[in-house]
């Protein structure tokens, strides 16, 4: 199972209850087309993210899906109809944005629950295997999803862990809290 976790922000002039309309439309628009290999995806009100730099509170996206292979009707099904009005309504009304595709590693992604994202880096002396062990404490708590970046496609960490809350991981391991707010569903 993979993610696209796309991280954007409004232009200064646009009413952020405007532009949180035009992303739950685009949205809900998403979940009644499916496109082929769509799981679900979630907007949420970020805060906390040194990468999503905004005047407004930047927003973040996350779009799940079966494999690379869904990527393709994802991306048609955003752009067509009844999804492209839409869509050309919240893309015009952003300033700018970021986003990264992410595989799981542990978990299930419990969106409507998660609150929060810890996002951080694998020390270079540390074995993949090795880091997973050290984070199954958390990344085997109900509600709480493992992500590792699966292609280099912007500024964030290899890794987040989403949560219903805070999970305070150890000062060694490092990271960046980023609390969440669902906009939708």
């Amino acid at each position: 199972m993979l993610a696209f976790v796309f991280w954007h922000w409004p232009y200064p002039q646009i009413d952020v209850r405007f532009y949180e309309q035009g992303l739950r439309e685009f949205h809900a628009n998403l979940a009644r087309t499916r496109p082929q290999g769509f799981v679900k995806s979630a907007v949420f009100r970020s805060s906390g993210a040194p990468w999503a730099v905004a005047e407004h509170r930047p927003y973040e996206d996350w779009y799940v899906v079966e494999s690379a292979a869904s990527l393709d009707p994802l991306n048609e099904g955003a752009v067509q109809a009844p999804a492209k009005e839409s869509h050309d309504r919240a893309a015009q009304a952003a300033a700018s944005g970021t986003g990264g595709l992410y595989q799981l590693k542990a978990g299930g992604p419990d969106l409507l629950a998660t609150r929060f994202a810890t996002w951080l880096a694998k020390p270079r002396e540390t074995s993949y295997r090795d880091f997973y062990s050290q984070l199954a404490p958390w990344s085997d708590l109900p509600g709480v999803s493992l992500w590792r970046r699966y292609l280099v496609l912007g500024p964030t960490p290899e890794f987040t862990l989403l949560s219903p809350g805070d999970l305070e991981l150890p000062t060694s391991l490092g990271g960046v809290g980023v609390s969440l707010e669902l906009v939708w569903p």
